[in-house]
């Protein structure tokens, strides 16, 4: 029987014998593609091959790739941990071919591999066909179902529909005809009752998909229409963990040697033994799988967050805080604890883990940490709701409530029922939903772009010029329009072009498309798919002459100055933080920069400055670009630039050099460090556990920063009659406005001491009741001082009233003694009743109330309603 770490290698080794290059996995967390977040399939780091807007760099390839889905299809985040089969991370073997082989070395390889190879049950295992759809003249896939004839009975040969077996990109874009691969791991007496074939894609937990071939020869067009493709793709995706429960006898993915170890980690660490409670068992699934992700997720740049795929991360990570909180009794961090466990059965597959395994330790502790102090403070909040349903004589806290806790403090619905089911409540569920609703409504449409069809003008490759040319003579190849928030807008695509395209944190270039009769301007450039795409509000009377493209090259320049500068600032920050600094994401503007690093601490104002000291040494030397295209990764490695972790790279990249800094980029970048000018820090903050951010700016808006602080510095010191020490003076005028503020501290107490006795002095006495009335100018702070001094002192029934009057407004001020108040006596109702006199409003609590107002002729009425309502007239 093999191991995971056997199966994943024996994969690998089957197709490298046929000719397939063997790639490493592409990172999880997708950049680059606007319409997705995570790589939720292998085929993802292919796309731009498969749409035709790159050559491959070879034919046959394969690999094992990370992946990750939280919603879909067959992937609902809320599934995992409750059964055997679903997750959240998971890894995808899978083979393809670009315009080589297609579906008779597909089926025949992928029956050797599972047969001969895996020694898996020929009799056990049933392939799909497509069976055709007449809505779209669409016949059954004979070809697969003849191939498939040479090694499985016809009933074990099954037809499929449109939704199982007819693959589709999205709603536009390549497809074709798909062909499943399906096993029945059911115990032999169950098999001979029934046929496993009557249980394919019925979801039976042991009669699953292994493997799915997809044969893709059509392009969907936005009309539904298809048309075939120029060179047929292979693409075939299995998934890993499902092919190690059926390989090594399992009836559950989370049985098998790729999920134990994990599992059996969390049991030692809670005292709690897997398989002898069932929540208690789905809640170690759930940590076992989510730990995954997270880490993973981690290790390719992207950290919890609130925002799109950090929040994501972060909703997964609070997930598995919150199943060991409820069903493992763990009200401390742990989930970190599980890393070294992590690493030791996936550590050689994929070594990022090991190499970031203090940065993932820490950022997973940091976060475990601050849910467990948000599930208290949730926890707090539906105790309150609780009691104030209780209160009102309702046994239900409504679903608005249970949705604000779920979208505010990440508490989960499942949470908020468990703790009134001890209550004896229930929520209004079905209100829940319709606010979970709505907020996807607003999320999708705040997100929704709707496409055109792109319209070829010419045919041909898009080329980038820009490195070398701020302008060229340019063809539009194809446009399409788009619709965004309600507007209209148009992508253009040129055959080449300066415009450089977003992507490494640097912003799109803006610039214009020139003709003799018009001048179209740029608003911003994509990269979609590795295709420059120029983002435009008009489309050209004529797309088919020749423009030149012309970029803003005051703007470029202030972008190159500013990334050109995160190098220079990556080194320094190397040089005197250490070598565990690493670049975890940069933002390049025209107007700044920013730049996320590794490191686990606040940086002293003395790193500060001498940081800002190398880059400027680095400005001064006037280092010239040193750019090396097209060189190998590993040729490039070894002239010492440095791979960033979570950066998909091509078998060649391009490496930018200046002095001793060398880095793969591919951005742009000034002609020499000296036209940089200066570098000025603005701030260094915390984003994440041991991740810092640092915003500065460079060249022109630099000088800006220094000017703007010179002129403040300016004004100071004309301020202080242009004193020669400026600190030693505004020290020097602190500490004598403070001293004179304890001094009129000392006098304002002085003052309400005299004050006191001379208001008490006024005091009359009615029915046992002491009344103390001041009508006159006061300061209502002042005045709630005194009568508070007064409260403090009262061993009777006192009542102390004043009307204060202060420029064009007025103040009632009700101060009852603690005896009147337990005789059920409210200041702060007797104030509001009488702050109508004054034309004004007011309250506070039963021993003290105020109310303010714009009348100050009905002082009198308002002072003298209290005292009736006292009955002391």
């Amino acid at each position: 029987m093999l191991t995971a770490k056997e199966t994943r290698e024996s994969f690998k080794a089957f197709f490298a014998s046929r000719q397939h290059r063997i790639l490493p996995s592409a990172p999880m967390v997708i950049k680059g593609d606007p319409t997705l977040m995570f790589t939720n399939a292998g085929m993802n780091q292919f796309k731009d091959i498969i749409l035709g807007n790159v050559a491959p760099g070879c034919l046959r390839v394969a690999d094992s790739q990370k992946c990750l889905r939280v919603s879909g299809k067959h992937n609902d985040l809320e599934e995992v941990g409750q059964d055997t089969y679903h997750h959240t991370m998971f890894e995808m073997l899978g083979n393809w071919s670009f315009g080589d082989y297609f579906k008779r070395e597909a089926i025949d390889w992928a029956w050797e591999y599972l047969t001969d190879v895996l020694r898996l049950n020929p009799e056990r295992l049933y392939a799909t066909v497509f069976e055709g759809n007449k809505a779209e003249s669409l016949e059954r896939d004979e070809e697969a179902a003849a191939y498939w004839g040479k090694h499985l009975p016809e009933t074990h040969i099954l037809g499929g529909n449109k939704k199982d077996n007819f693959w589709e990109m999205g709603d536009t874009g390549p497809c074709g005809p798909c062909s499943e691969i399906h096993i029945d791991l059911r115990p032999e007496e169950e098999r001979q009752n029934k046929s496993g074939a009557e249980w394919i894609n019925k979801d039976h937990p042991q009669v699953i998909e292994l493997w799915n071939l997809v044969f893709m020869q059509y392009n969907r067009k936005t009309d539904g229409s298809l048309e075939p493709l120029p060179a047929k793709v292979i693409d075939t995706g299995m998934g890993f963990e499902r092919l190690c429960m059926a390989i090594q006898g399992k009836t559950s993915n989370y049985d098998t040697d790729v999920f134990q170890p994990l599992i059996q980690a969390i049991a030692a660490l809670t005292g709690f033994a897997y398989g002898e409670n069932k929540q208690k068992d789905a809640a170690m699934r759930v940590i076992a799988d989510h730990i995954r992700t997270i880490a993973f997720s981690i290790t390719d740049g992207q950290l919890p967050s609130n925002a799109k795929a950090g929040y994501v991360i972060r909703r997964i990570l609070r997930r598995a805080v919150r199943y060991g909180y409820t069903f493992l009794e763990c009200r401390e961090a742990f989930i970190h604890r599980l890393l070294p466990v992590l690493i030791e059965t996936m550590g050689d597959a994929y070594p990022e883990l090991s190499e970031q395994k203090i940065l993932i330790e820490k950022v997973i502790k940091e976060e475990e940490e601050s849910f467990l102090r948000t599930l208290e403070t949730g926890i707090r909040l539906l105790d309150r709701k609780i009691e104030e349903a209780k209160a009102a004589g309702s046994r239900l806290v409504s679903g608005f409530d249970a949705f604000t806790l779920y979208d505010t403090f990440g508490f989960p619905l499942d949470l908020t029922e468990l703790i009134l089911r001890e209550h004896g409540m229930k929520t209004d569920v079905n209100e829940f939903n319709a606010e979970m609703q709505k907020q996807k409504e607003r999320a999708r449409n705040a997100a929704a772009i709707e496409t055109g069809d792109w319209v070829v003008v010419k045919e041909g490759d898009s080329k980038f010029v820009g490195y070398d040319f701020p302008e060229s003579e340019s063809d539009i190849l194809r446009y399409r329009k788009i619709k965004r928030k309600n507007k209209e807008l148009y992508q253009i695509v040129l055959n080449q072009t300066p415009f450089y395209a977003e992507k490494g944190g640097q912003v799109g270039d803006t610039g214009w498309l020139i003709s003799d009769k018009e001048k179209i301007t740029v608003i911003d450039t994509k990269s979609e798919n590795n295709l420059s795409v120029h983002l435009t509000e008009k489309l050209p009377d004529d797309p088919t002459v020749t423009f030149i493209a012309r970029i803003d090259r005051e703007k470029r320049i202030r972008c190159e100055c500013n990334h050109s500068a995160t190098h220079l600032l990556h080194e320094a920050l190397r040089e005197v933080l250490g070598a565990h600094v690493e670049q975890r994401g940069s933002y390049v503007s025209p107007e700044s920069l920013r730049f996320d690093f590794s490191h686990f601490q606040k940086l002293t104002d003395g790193e500060l400055r001498k940081i800002e000291r190398l880059v400027g040494e680095k400005i001064r030397a006037d280092f010239k670009l040193e750019e090396h295209r097209s060189v190998p990764v590993a040729q490039a490695k070894e002239m010492g630039a440095m791979a960033l972790f979570g950066e998909k790279y091509g078998e060649e990249v391009r490496v930018v050099k200046y002095g001793s800094s060398i880095e793969l980029c591919g951005g742009t970048h000034i002609p020499s460090t000296g036209m940089i000018g200066t570098l000025r820090i603005l701030s260094e903050s915390s984003i994440a556990a041991g991740v810092r951010r640092m915003e500065a700016v460079t060249a022109e808006a630099a000088e800006n920063y220094f000017f703007f602080h010179q002129d403040i510095i300016r004004e100071l010191r004309a301020l202080l009659n242009n004193v020669p020490n400026l600190i030693q003076t505004i020290r020097k005028s602190i500490d004598e406005n403070a001293e004179m503020k304890k001094q009129l501290e000392a006098y304002a107490k002085e003052r309400a001491m005299q004050m006191k006795k001379e208001i008490l002095s006024l005091a009359v006495e009615r029915n046992g009741v002491k009344i103390i009335q001041y009508t006159g100018k006061g300061n209502a702070d002042f005045m709630k001082d005194v009568a508070f001094q007064i409260k403090k002192e009262a061993k009777e029934h006192v009542v102390f009233i004043a009307g204060l009057t202060e420029e064009s407004k007025c103040t009632l001020m009700l101060m009852l003694s603690d005896s009147l108040v337990n005789e059920g006596y409210s200041a702060a109702q007797l104030v509001k009743d009488a702050a109508g006199h004054i034309q004004g409003g007011g309250g506070g609590q039963p021993h003290f109330a105020t109310a303010g107002g714009k009348y100050i002729n009905g002082l009198p009425k308002a002072t003298e309603a209290v005292i009736e309502s006292l009955g002391l007239k």
